[in-house]
């Protein structure tokens, strides 16, 4: 750290006022909001989706105008580099082009969207580089290989040629942080940098980025919903609420001695690894501020809904002239498990185990090689396209990421009812109801029907999301990291709202997750997921209790623990660099074998490389 007594605030933001214009008028966005971030410091802002802590960000990167703002008042003081300090709200845009990138790095929320679809990683890591340090070519490639070996991506100089939709969302990710560390900025700006990150992966992000601030004197400003998170990054803590700073301190002040009713709330949301020892069934969470609730644990029944066997997914990777398939990436090998009607299975694992791609393939958005699923008593494997598209009744899946998966030019009431007109289920007054009672389930304001989907926040969108699924009856939701990119307490209020239909509808889940704490919460039977194959089976208590498999210990290892004095060093993260799955097309997979560790609980005995 730098000396104590003198610290330079790098920025600083002073009364800062952000309106948005509106069919209805103005919209403040954030209002009168101040904090300092000093060199070699980390300030975490934290707050829900729409309390205004993109908004700052986006005012310090004088981005926020292009999303239809308007920076009202206040200041935005930068101490440049080699030049005097600059006050950022009133700076030219030519200037500010020189500072971006170049002086204040930013990593966004969204990896896809942040990534240009048309351009190679390779292209995209350079460009900064040689716009902004006269970089030739060759040096700009060598220090994009060492940045994606820096942010670990496995086989770094094949990436370089890849683009973004043929990466993982870890991987891009990862390529986005590599984008925003290339010119070795002032002032790191991180966007919910992990959220859509694996456990793993995430523990190392954060070590990275607090070995940069250690190393470089960067300073960051770290906006995070994830108090875990906070925990283990932050120096000092802003609280956001509704456009406002409502509270600011040190990290042990903020969580050992919260002033604001709403940093109590935003506290007693987050889901603690072990909180459920020794409950057998998932319940929902006591939130703060909302009705007691008598809470039962939701047992589910016996009755198997889903049966998934052999179930093997590969995808080809062609070369040469004729494009001829040259490998396979083996994305799904041999999986195994049932489902039983009302309950929830979790597969867990890093991004590139295989987990969405399990999930896509029991809705057949991707064709299996082979396996057997079986839909309650419907084999959907044998089922023609018609058939199919009369299956999909039954089976609805929430995507990843809601910005992709929601139509930007709709209204979201059209897209919620776009399934039943599909169908056509319900017509007339009978689906308007319909729709109005969805935007109810999923606590969005009836006036959101109105709405497009760039007028909502991350939350928002992917409430929109869960209100599409059920807008059909399903039995069984694929929910591919539904929650991950939610803040605290809406991800809280989400898991609530699942856990509450699945025990008034008897909906089944599969679950697919990276984030330890929300399985624990939600789970009747958790998979971890390695390579494509699932390394650990178990009831929730067995596999968090009793993790056998090694790699099941080491991604338990690697959670972050919502204590300021229980971070994690870097030196506890020792995971393996995970193998390719890519085999060349003679390749033969050996047959997933397990060993039963207790009646239910089992651990895979062939060699999965951990």
């Amino acid at each position: 750290m730098l000396d104590e007594a003198t610290p330079t605030p790098i920025a600083q933001i002073q009364e800062l006022r952000v309106e948005f214009q509106t069919q209805d008028g103005p919209v403040l966005g954030v209002e009168n909001v101040s904090f300092d971030i000093n060199a070699g410091e980390t300030v975490c802002v934290v707050g829900e989706s729409g309390s205004g802590k993109s908004v700052s960000s986006l005012s310090l990167m004088r981005l926020v105008e292009f999303g239809g703002g308007k920076i009202a008042g206040g200041r935005l003081l930068f101490e440049r580099q080699n030049d005097p300090a600059v006050d950022l709200a009133r700076t030219d845009q030519d200037v500010m082009r020189d500072i971006r990138g170049n002086e204040i790095g930013m990593i966004f929320q969204e990896p896809m969207t942040a990534l240009n679809p048309v351009f190679t990683v390779g292209r995209q890591l350079t460009e900064g580089l040689r716009l902004h340090k006269n970089m030739s070519k060759a040096q700009a490639e060598a220090r994009a290989l060492e940045l994606l070996t820096q942010v670990r991506i496995p086989e770094p100089a094949r990436r370089l040629a890849q683009y973004p939709h043929e990466l993982s969302g870890g991987m891009r990710q990862r390529v986005v942080i590599a984008m925003a560390l290339a010119c070795s900025p002032r002032l790191l700006i991180a966007d919910e940098p992990t959220t859509a990150l694996d456990v793993t992966i995430q523990a190392e992000i954060l070590a990275l980025i607090d070995r940069l601030k250690r190393e470089t004197g960067t300073a960051v400003m770290f906006i995070t919903h994830d108090m875990a998170v906070v925990a283990q990054m932050a120096d000092r803590v802003v609280v956001m609420f509704r456009g406002n700073k409502v509270e600011e301190g040190t990290v042990e002040e903020i969580f050992e001695n919260p002033q604001h009713p709403y940093t109590k709330a935003l506290l007693a949301a987050v889901p603690k690894l072990g909180e459920m020892r020794g409950k057998p069934y998932p319940e929902p969470m006591k939130l703060l501020g909302t009705a007691e609730k008598e809470i039962k644990p939701i047992k589910g029944t016996e009755e198997t809904l889903l049966t998934v066997k052999n179930l093997t997914t590969r995808f080809p990777v062609q070369g040469g002239f004729l494009r001829r398939t040259v490998a396979n990436v083996h994305a799904v090998e041999d999986l195994s498990f049932t489902i039983n009607k009302g309950q929830t299975l979790s597969l867990v694992g890093e991004s590139g185990c295989g987990k969405s791609t399990a999930g896509r393939s029991l809705l057949r958005l991707v064709d299996p090689q082979s396996g057997e699923v079986n839909l309650d008593g419907k084999d959907i494997m044998a089922l023609d396209s018609r058939g199919l598209h009369k299956a999909r009744l039954d089976m609805q899946m929430i995507f990843q990421d809601p910005f992709a998966s929601l139509n930007p030019q709709m209204q979201l009431s059209d897209q919620v009812a776009e399934p039943i007109h599909n169908y056509g289920t319900l017509k007339g007054a009978e689906l308007t109801k319909r729709i109005e009672m969805l935007f109810d389930r999923v606590e969005l304001p009836r006036s959101f029907m109105r709405r497009f989907p760039h007028e909502l926040s991350g939350g928002q969108r992917q409430r929109v999301a869960i209100a599409r699924a059920l807008a059909l009856n399903p039995k069984l939701i694929v929910a591919d990291e539904a929650v991950s990119a939610l803040d605290v307490s809406v991800q809280a209020q989400v898991v609530n709202l699942m856990l509450e239909l699945q025990a008034e509808m008897g909906l089944s889940f599969l679950f697919i997750s990276h984030d330890m704490a929300v399985v624990e919460r939600v789970s009747h039977h958790v998979g971890v997921m390695y390579l494509g194959r699932i390394v650990e089976m178990g009831t929730r208590s067995q596999v968090f209790e009793n993790p056998q498999h090694p790699y099941t210990q080491a991604l338990m290892k690697a959670v972050p623990i919502a204590d300021p004095r229980r971070r994690k060093k870097e030196s506890e993260l020792n995971f393996k660099p995970i193998p390719s799955p890519i085999h060349p097309t003679s390749y033969v997979a050996e047959p997933s074998v397990y060993k039963t560790v207790s009646p239910g609980h089992q651990v895979l005995i062939t060699d999965s490389g951990y």
